[in-house]
């Protein structure tokens, strides 16, 4: 029987020294790869390969596209590219966002489900919001193993909690635990290959950056009401009994949680150019009042106060309105 050879980790706010603790306690003939994925700025400098090193037996690898997977190595996802895994290949995909991100942590685990099924072992460490939690699904359903971080282990519960709604988890352990847990998980054989009626291949493609297109993405969602806060498009429900997500027909994904939150940074855009518009016809308004004092026109200049009261209380709404919507992105 093989045994677990792929571990596909995921983590956000919280998880860099977890991840620490995860590498230094691996041992160093662990028989399996090892992919990570954390959110990162688009155009971060990469020097964690180094950062991870140091007190750690196995390798750790900035990957290049095409690049085989070595047991025994650690896979750190790069700036602006998802990490994924085809066959035993690794790939950088240039597909749109999936959660506001790019890398995502959801693309990763389902190129792990999709290639090694249940050879995988899947883990959500600390983290804001809910990536992870519908790729850990697809690892559960072909079969792999389920980890998470202790939701009171983590500094953010966000993702471990939301993983733990969405799956029935394997193994909830604190930080200093999971380095020696996946260590034993490697070695223990895998079950039997499990059918799935996810497409994870059509996915997987998504986030390779393969046009997808209304027919193929037909097959696995069905069309909503809401539209794509990236590209404007209409967003489709993806159709798989995982957490309630969404995809437009560019590829841009998101659960639920993750659109709420894109949709609250369109409101606060489109509050913050109204008040600006605001602010500028009441300046001109009020200097219209002025010329017309000047010339002795005063009935004309009263007319143009009463409308500069008006626009005065429209701007000051608006930037109330600006003010709670900036509160509710820092602290949902």
């Amino acid at each position: 029987m093989p045994n677990h050879d792929l571990i596909v980790i995921g983590g956000s706010a919280g998880s860099f020294p977890v991840l620490q603790r995860i590498f230094r306690d691996l041992p160093a003939d662990l028989p399996a790869a090892v992919l990570v994925c954390t959110h990162r700025p688009k155009d971060a400098a990469d020097h964690r390969s180094e950062l991870f090193s140091a007190g750690v037996s196995l390798r750790v690898n900035s990957p290049v596209d095409g690049q085989p997977l070595e047991q025994g190595h650690i896979y750190l996802a790069p700036s602006d590219r998802h990490l994924l895994v085809v066959d035993h290949t690794i790939r950088l995909g240039r597909g749109p966002r999936e959660n506001m991100s790019r890398p995502a942590i959801d693309p990763l685990f389902r190129s792990a489900a999709l290639s090694f099924g249940s050879r995988a072992v899947g883990v959500v460490l600390s983290g804001m919001m809910n990536d992870g939690a519908s790729g850990l699904h697809a690892i559960s359903e072909t079969g792999g193993i389920t980890v998470v971080q202790h939701p009171l282990d983590a500094e953010v519960a966000d993702m471990p909690t939301a993983a733990m709604a969405t799956v029935a988890v394997d193994h909830v352990v604190p930080s200093d635990q999971l380095g020696f847990l996946l260590g034993e998980l490697a070695r223990l054989p895998a079950g039997p290959p499990k059918p799935t009626e996810l497409d994870l291949e059509l996915e997987v493609k998504i986030a390779l950056g393969n046009r997808m297109g209304p027919d193929k993405l037909s097959k696995v969602a069905d069309p909503s009401m809401f539209s794509c806060p990236h590209c404007h498009g209409v967003l489709s429900h993806m159709k798989d009994n995982g957490p309630l997500r969404f995809r437009c027909q560019i590829g841009h994904g998101f659960t639920a949680e993750n659109l709420l939150v894109a949709q609250e940074d369109e409101v606060h855009e489109a509050l913050a150019v109204a008040m600006r518009v605001m602010e500028e016809r009441l300046g001109i308004v009020e200097r219209m009042a002025e010329d017309a004092r000047a010339q002795g026109r005063d009935a004309l200049a009263k007319v143009y106060d009463a409308r500069a009261a008006e626009y005065r209380r429209y701007a000051q709404t608006l930037r109330q309105a600006v003010s709670t919507s900036m509160d509710t992105i820092r602290h949902p």
